[in-house]
């Protein structure tokens, strides 16, 4: 059965500041957001990285799932992370989420769910030379305000050896 890629909020938002989008399709294939996840990228208020995710929905490597099965209740998460871990604990195949946030990592793992990072997807896409280095995103994440744990940061750059 095909893999299922499915993105929370929070990798779409940091791969857009850094045009990073552009890479998803060449390292997973189609990627696939929840309803309500496409709610939180695309409120309509013309925030950075939109304009990126609508041209990603157009291409069409990025899609939006129909609706998700409402259980498990996981009233610890917000939306967007608890309709990614329904929808893969529903799908029969491999799924991988995508997914930033600690308590929806932790949760998603206790319940056998494969998990990546934005820093994950950082370090994948230098390791297959999509980008020349993995240091000046995690700088631009930075200026962005957009936050990762250093020692994650250390991992990731010492795994492609920078």
């Amino acid at each position: 059965m095909a893999r299922l890629v499915l993105s929370d909020a929070s990798p779409l938002i940091a791969l857009s500041r850094v045009n990073g989008l552009a890479w998803l399709p060449s390292l997973f294939g189609t990627v696939t957001m929840p309803p309500e996840v496409y709610r939180e990228v695309l409120p309509g208020l013309d925030l950075p990285g939109e304009d990126a995710i609508t041209q990603a929905l157009s291409a069409g490597w990025l899609d939006i799932a129909g609706p998700g099965p409402g259980t498990p209740a996981l009233p610890e998460l917000d939306e967007g992370e608890s309709a990614c871990i329904r929808i893969a604990l529903a799908h029969d195949g491999p799924t991988l989420l995508l997914m930033d946030e600690r308590a929806g990592r932790a949760i998603a793992q206790e319940r056998g769910l494969r998990v990546a990072g934005t820093a994950a997807i950082i370090g994948l896409a230098k390791q297959r030379g999509l980008i020349p280095s993995a240091r000046e995103l995690f700088a631009l994440l930075h200026a962005a305000e957009f936050r990762i744990a250093p020692e994650v940061i250390r991992t990731v750059l010492q795994r492609v050896g920078e």
